[in-house]
């Protein structure tokens, strides 16, 4: 298992956003979000972290992807299902994205991990991907 390397131009294709399900509206990042990162909402705060799956717990849940950076107590929207992000720059279209085990959170990896079992993206051309999960 690999971590894909994330662009450092990694942004949201604001065509497909608009219509993509999102999470918004009193929603406070817990931390600071880096752009085009997995996320959940902590049931403890109801803050958003970013997803790791390095174990099989509320770390590794996942409810939609962070269309820029964030600052920790940030508003911040997530986006689901549908929602195109240049996210690489050699990523192999077809491929199954899961939220990699990778300490800190918030990159995705070409395999699964212990707790990001189901693939939340896949890569649709060699920069972008597309949001196939909800959470």
């Amino acid at each position: 298992m690999a971590d894909v390397a994330k662009s450092p131009a990694a942004s949201m294709d604001t065509s497909t956003g608009m219509f993509a399900p999102q999470v918004t509206g009193n929603l406070y990042a817990g931390e600071a979000l880096s752009a085009v990162a997995p996320c959940y909402i902590k049931a403890t705060d109801g803050k958003v972290y970013m997803s790791n799956g390095a174990a099989a717990d509320a770390a590794a849940g996942f409810d939609g992807f962070t269309p820029r950076a964030c600052s920790i107590n940030e508003a911040v929207a997530l986006f689901g299902v549908g929602a195109r992000f240049r996210y690489g720059t050699a990523l192999v279209p077809g491929s199954s994205l899961f939220i990699s085990a990778t300490a800190g959170g918030g990159v995705l990896g070409d395999a699964a991990t212990v707790g990001g079992t189901v693939a939340v993206a896949k890569a649709i051309n060699s920069t972008d991907i597309r949001v196939i999960r909800n959470g």
